[in-house]
């Protein structure tokens, strides 16, 4: 601001710098671009009393421009505020009753303005910017929903999935009123219709589950009723054909699933404990029929190695019929004395095949054949050979040794079958 001083110009006005003056008649002027304008009258006290009083109006307007273009400069006032603010000071400059540069605060405020202009484009431009990543990020949020809708079949993540992203979306901006609309419809159809599929599976799956029970309440029925049976074979199996159907029924409700559980276990242990019990009694009494066993084994096993196939196996009729005699041994034994007397049979049985092998005339004789089908077919190939040498032809040479080779290979294989007929 420039500096002012007083100036007598004629007796009846006083002057100031030019920003204003008083008249004699104690009116105060104010100078602007467009002329003088009246700001006020004073009639008591000194012309200079005046003039430094609305001089002193002038630095508060002005202390106001100033803080407002530190607010704006300095801070993220909003727009809208900030030229709310300028429209109120502009108007408070036009019509102040002050004495100064106005028109300077005017050029001030212009300039606040055009400022405030730019930044509203750019929060205009950003939040343009904003809307479409919005939209972006709720179409993205709607199309996941949809699938989510469509294909989940892990009901409980896709609940809890489904409120995640309506979260995500009251936490996105808003967008335009028509998309968002539309969005948020397509985003409550998906809820809607995964809720829908939800109760639908669990619908179907309440009446598989009770068509479960009932399965299985049949078959804890037939085992409860097989519980005490003493027919050991028979029942046995049956409990293993009804586990069978238990496993393949699926399953009930978990309170359900126990309780015919503990049942059907019940039921089963009954049965075979009380067999095991029996069992146990039989096998007890079994001891001394494994001891005659055992030796009857270590006789059987002397037959071994098979000399003479034909005593063997009248030895072994023998102990068989002896073995008979001794009755059942205990479970935990049967199988190993079993095992180990049907390896011998095996043994001599397979002596008296190789024997008949052996004495059998028509095998024999076809192996007696074979032997000398072989040694013609060298003879010819030898001489053959002999022919191809003598002619010099390398190539019959070759293939006529590879041919000698391989018969004498089979002749050596046949003589040793016609062998064993010796």
């Amino acid at each position: 601001m420039r500096p002012w001083r007083l100036i007598r110009v004629r007796e009846d006005t006083v002057t100031t710098d030019p920003w204003g003056r008083v008249d004699d008649d104690g009116t105060v002027y104010v100078r602007t671009a467009e002329g003088e304008r009246a700001v006020g009258s004073w009639q008591a006290g000194e012309p200079e009393e005046a003039l430094a009083y609305y001089h002193r109006k002038y630095e508060e307007l002005a202390g106001q421009v100033q803080l407002l273009e530190q607010r704006v400069k300095g801070t993220d006032l909003p727009p809208a505020q900030a030229e709310a603010s300028i429209l109120k000071l502009r108007e408070a400059v036009a019509e102040a009753h002050a004495i100064g540069d106005l028109g300077a605060l005017q050029d001030r405020l212009g300039a606040l303005g055009e400022l405030v202009g730019k930044r509203r484009e750019e929060v205009k431009a950003a939040r343009d910017k904003a809307r479409v990543h919005a939209r972006d990020v709720k179409e993205r949020i709607v199309t996941e929903a949809e699938r989510i809708a469509e294909d989940a079949t892990h009901w409980k993540s896709g609940g809890e999935r489904l409120r995640q992203l309506v979260d995500e979306w009251k936490a996105a901006e808003r967008i335009d009123r028509a998309t968002e609309a539309g969005l948020w419809k397509r985003l409550s159809a998906a809820r809607t219709a995964f809720a829908k599929r939800r109760k639908a599976y669990f619908s179907s799956l309440d009446e598989q589950r009770d068509a479960v029970r009932g399965t299985k309440e049949r078959i804890v029925s037939e085992a409860e009723t097989l519980a005490a049976s003493t027919d050991w074979n028979a029942t046995a199996a049956a409990y293993r054909e009804l586990m069978h159907q238990w496993k393949t029924a699926g399953r009930a409700s978990r309170e359900v699933e126990d309780e015919l559980w503990a049942r059907f276990k019940g039921a089963q242990d009954q049965f075979f404990h009380a067999r095991s019990a029996v069992f146990a009694e039989r096998d007890a009494s079994f001891a001394a029929n494994a001891e005659i066993k055992e030796a009857l084994l270590a006789e059987a096993g002397k037959l071994l190695p098979v000399t003479d196939a034909r005593s063997a196996r009248a030895a072994l009729r023998g102990i068989l019929e002896r073995w008979e005699a001794a009755g059942p041994a205990p479970r935990e034994q049967r199988d190993r004395l079993e095992g180990g007397l049907r390896k011998i049979d095996d043994a001599v049985r397979k002596a008296e095949e190789n024997e008949w092998r052996r004495s059998n005339p028509e095998a024999r004789a076809r192996a007696q054949d074979t032997v000398n089908q072989l040694r013609r077919s060298i003879e010819q190939l030898e001489a053959r050979l002999a022919k191809a040498q003598a002619a010099g032809r390398d190539k019959d040479v070759k293939e006529t040794e590879e041919a000698l080779t391989a018969r004498r290979s089979w002749l050596e294989e046949a003589e040793r079958t016609l062998a064993e007929f010796s």
